[in-house]
């Protein structure tokens, strides 16, 4: 057994949730947030039998896609020491980042 940690964008999360579920696969969403743009992301966290393992993966990948996305970002205003104006610049968000870990035992109560 694997379990599958997914940190993904809130964005791509509810859609994700509902591929995995209407598959078969059970999972667990947690609330997080992101350190770069500090941004909500979705952490998602499923057990999966081996034989199950690509097919989850398979999901991920298709809803998870990369996309550009402006965003502000501070620059420091001419002439003025600590004042910051945002200008906006092009940032990558969404995909995923996967964990994957060896299940020794599984325990359902």
């Amino acid at each position: 057994m694997k379990l599958i940690i997914a940190i993904v964008q809130d964005e791509d999360a509810s859609r994700l949730v509902s591929n995995l579920m209407n598959e078969g696969y059970s999972v667990t969403k947690l609330a997080t947030t992101g350190g770069f743009l500090r941004a909500g992301n979705t952490t998602l966290l499923l057990g999966v039998d081996e034989d199950r393992f690509d097919g989850a993966m398979k999901i991920i990948e298709k809803v998870c896609r990369s996309r550009k996305q402006i965003a502000p970002s501070p620059s420091p205003m001419a002439g003025s020491t600590g004042a910051y104006v945002p200008y906006p610049i092009e940032v990558m968000v969404g995909g995923a980042t996967v964990f994957v870990l060896n299940v020794e035992q599984f325990i359902k109560l």
